[in-house]
Formats: structure tokens, C-alpha cells, sequence
């Protein structure tokens, strides 16, 4: 008798158990909140693209996260006095470029001391910055978050307003499961938004698929850029993510030494990452610290600027690249053929 008492007691409790299990509100579901549904996404490739890194082999990429670092991509709460977003630097119509600026404005009216690179495609490109510092794109924001002449802030202090702003704990709930405001969660939504920033629909990529036709003066330029250029600028990227030194004089205001300062090699003495290509017409000015305005400056260093007495200039370039003024300009029509107007006003990349 006792023991069916037991086994009767113990049924009750287990039974009340579910029943509270069930009711209860959690982050993870129950009866006022759903589950942990997001709506997961697939990184699409280009038709004829190499494929990209697995940029998101732990960190799941989701329609959620992807909306989350945008919100966090524009958002001056990032840094330190509210004025300098990811997106100030990285304006989408400069190619998430900085406009017409040689160095872009930070905190305390300083400078940064690059020229700001384009920001798309980057699961494409395993080094990241002039120099190839950064090697994942999840910790690629630290660097201008905490520089004292980007965004000047710290991490404690990001997180500590992102968590008074009432949008922010659904948003991470949505991408996350939590109302858990962490670095590593800011961080992977950051990545989630920047690695989906794809261009891939040029003229050129309608060229190549078919679906439109060169003029000569485009065509021309295109055979004399796979003669005189791709080396290093290699389709369908337009870079070949290696680290030159194509022979400028050293900008003495910054004194940049490139990839040897992060390897402390004397052999990386003032190479820099070669830069893509593409929407290149709208990502002026060019070279790492933005010294020429016009792709017409650009082409002219190569044909006749290029010091030939450095070290470590790149072998390719020792006799400079010879081109006709005929030529130089095909170049410039092909080179127009890489923008891709409708990555320039994708509204999904656009702020809120």
C-alpha cells in the first residue's frame, strides 16, 4: 500500500513538472514566446566564381543575423561619440567605400591613416586590410572599434548602450535564441551582414554571361587588360589577394610600410594587398593612402610612375607596363565595365 503510495506521489510530481516546464516563459520558447525558429540562408555563388570560404562554418548565417549587423553596421552606438557607424567609412554608394576622401574623418577630428578599401565580396578574401592583419572576418571590426582615430571605443561600453536601446534585445534574441547582448554575438551578426555583401552584376558579368555585348573601344580593353593586368588583378575577383609592392615613392606623411608591418619581414617592405577592381569608377581615389583621384592618375603610375629601383618591387612591374595613349584609354572603357550599379542601390544593403 505504502509503495503505490509513492509511485502515485512521484506520477503527480512529474506531471506537475511538465506542466510548469510547459508554461513557462523562456528565451527558447513556451507559451508566450515561440521557438527558436530563424530563417536560415545559403552564401549564393556567382555562375563561374571560385567557391568562397566557409565564413560561416560557426556562425550560421540567418535572415536574422543578417538584419541584426546591418542595424549594427549603421549604427553610431558603435562608436564612441555617436558619429562614426561602420557605414561612415563604408558608404555604399562608394562601393562601401569612402567618398572622394583620401583618409576618412574619426573620432576628435582625426584621420584615419589609409585610404578606406571597399567592403564587398569578402568571403572571398582569406587576409584582410592593406597589410593582410586581420585573417577572420568576425574580429575585422575591433580594429577601427577601438582605434583612437576611427571610432575610439571599447567594447563594455558598445555593449552597455546597445543593451539600454529597447530594439536591440529582440533583434539578438531573433538571430541568437537570447536576449544575451555579447561581443561574440555583435561581432558574428557584424559578419553575417558584411560576408553577404556581394558584387556580381557588372556589364562585365552580363558580358560574360552572355547576356550583353562589348563595344569595340570595351572589348579592346579587355583583351589588353588580360595582357597587361589580370597577373594580379585575376577575374572574376579582380585581385588575386596578394601583396605587392607596385612601386609608388613612400607617402611621407604616414610613412607606411605595409605588409611588413605585420610580419616584420624586410621582404614585405612596402607591399600592399592588390585591390579589386570592381565598381572601381565609383571607389576613387586609389592606392592605400588615396594619393590619385582619377583611374587616369592610376593607369599613368604604371605606365610611367612606377620607381624601378626599390627592393622589393614587384617582378612584374620592372619594366613598367608599357601603353599607348590608344591603349590606356580602352582600358578605361573596359574598367567602367566592372561597375555594377544595382549593388550600388541594393536596398537591402542600405541603412534602416
Amino acid at each position: 500500500m505504502t509503495r503505490n503510495i509513492i509511485i502515485t506521489l512521484f506520477l503527480y510530481v512529474a506531471l506537475a513538472v511538465m506542466v510548469l516546464n510547459a508554461c513557462k516563459k523562456s528565451d527558447t520558447g513556451g507559451t508566450d514566446n515561440p521557438p527558436f525558429n530563424p530563417t536560415y540562408l545559403q552564401l549564393k555563388v556567382p555562375a563561374g566564381w571560385p567557391q568562397p570560404l566557409d565564413i560561416y562554418a560557426n556562425n550560421k548565417l540567418t535572415e536574422e543575423g543578417f538584419q541584426l549587423g546591418r542595424k549594427l553596421f549603421y549604427d553610431g552606438k558603435l562608436s564612441k561619440d555617436g558619429n562614426f557607424p561602420c557605414g561612415s567609412c563604408h558608404q555604399q554608394f562608394a562601393a562601401f567605400a569612402t567618398y572622394d576622401h583620401d583618409f576618412s574623418h574619426g573620432f576628435n577630428n582625426s584621420f584615419t591613416t589609409r585610404n578606406a578599401p571597399v567592403t564587398f565580396n569578402l568571403a572571398w578574401m582569406p587576409l584582410l586590410h592593406f597589410d593582410g592583419g586581420i585573417n577572420n572576418i568576425e574580429v575585422q571590426p575591433l580594429a577601427p572599434l577601438t582605434a583612437p582615430n576611427e571610432m575610439a571605443e571599447n567594447i563594455d561600453s558598445v555593449l552597455n548602450k546597445l543593451r539600454k536601446d529597447p530594439n536591440y534585445p529582440t533583434m539578438f534574441k531573433a538571430a541568437f535564441g537570447s536576449t544575451d547582448i555579447t561581443s561574440q554575438r555583435m561581432l558574428k551578426a557584424l559578419a553575417q551582414f558584411t560576408g553577404s555583401i556581394i558584387s556580381a552584376d557588372s556589364k562585365y558579368d552580363k558580358y560574360k554571361r552572355g547576356e550583353a555585348t562589348f563595344t569595340a573601344n570595351e572589348l579592346s580593353g579587355y583583351n589588353l587588360f588580360k595582357a597587361k593586368c589580370e597577373s594580379c588583378h585575376k577575374e572574376p575577383l579582380f585581385t588575386d589577394n596578394s601583396f605587392r609592392n607596385n612601386g609608388m615613392p613612400v607617402n611621407t606623411f604616414i610613412n607606411d610600410i605595409g605588409r611588413m608591418r605585420i610580419t616584420n619581414n624586410r621582404n614585405d617592405s612596402l607591399k600592399f594587398k592588390v585591390p579589386t577592381l570592381r565598381n572601381i569608377v565609383s571607389s576613387f581615389p586609389y592606392m592605400h593612402d588615396g594619393r590619385f583621384y582619377t583611374l587616369g592618375q592610376a593607369i599613368d603610375h604604371y605606365r610611367t610612375g612606377i620607381i624601378t629601383t626599390q627592393p622589393t618591387l614587384d617582378p612584374l612591374l620592372v619594366n613598367r607596363i608599357p601603353l599607348t595613349n590608344l591603349e590606356k584609354n580602352d582600358i578605361l572603357y573596359f574598367l567602367y565595365t566592372l561597375s555594377d550599379t544595382a549593388f550600388i542601390h541594393n536596398p537591402r544593403f542600405k541603412e534602416f
